[in-house]
């Protein structure tokens, strides 16, 4: 009977862990997706200058006018206090370059004006400037993506603050999320 008691006191266990990896999975502590409520309606981002997954015209390149391009902002949610916007290069030989980090951006922010920075505050990109900068790849062809995140609070934040600081101080507070990718490849 003792033997009985071990094996079953073992099965306990075993479906214990497998609960706690099941649940410990679920609820991940990475500032991409941690979030306070469910993300039902992802943020929808949108830009007359280029589509999704197709390539951004070089005015907005280092090669042309480095400006920023135009971004329609669809979706936000009502409980939404702030957005942030980062845009980065994941294909950078040295690991992901911050080309944009903008937070503190009021939720009724629909429209990026091309050339313009939105209300917010500018933290530092990987040039260790508090502007845009655009695509500017040393070669082959990079992805570009726009991400937009819906909080529901302000970041405390400098605007010395990069994207590391900005996601760290998002865990717990991301309502939804929503990207654009564009590409550029340097001729």
């Amino acid at each position: 009977m003792r033997v009985a008691w071990a094996i079953q006191g073992i099965g306990y266990l075993l479906l214990g862990i497998v609960i706690y990896i099941a649940v410990k999975d679920t609820n991940p502590s990475s500032p991409e997706v941690a979030q306070t409520t469910p993300m039902n309606n992802p943020l929808v981002l949108r830009s007359p200058a280029f589509g999704d997954s197709q390539p951004i015209p070089s005015k907005y390149t280092c090669d042309g006018e480095d400006m920023s391009p135009p971004i329609a902002i669809e979706q936000i949610p009502k409980g939404a206090t702030s957005l942030v916007l980062i845009v980065e290069d994941p294909d950078a030989p040295n690991g992901t370059w911050d080309h944009w980090v903008v937070f503190n951006i009021p939720p009724a922010t629909t429209r990026i004006a091309e050339g313009e920075p939105p209300a917010g505050v500018q933290g530092r990109s990987s040039w260790n400037k508090t502007t845009y900068g655009g695509p500017c790849p040393p070669d082959g062809k990079h992805h570009y993506v726009f991400k937009v995140y819906a909080l529901d609070s302000l970041l405390r934040l400098s605007d010395q603050a990069t994207k590391a600081d900005v996601l760290e101080m998002m865990k717990g507070h991301i309502l939804t999320t929503g990207e654009l990718t564009g590409t550029y490849t340097r001729l």
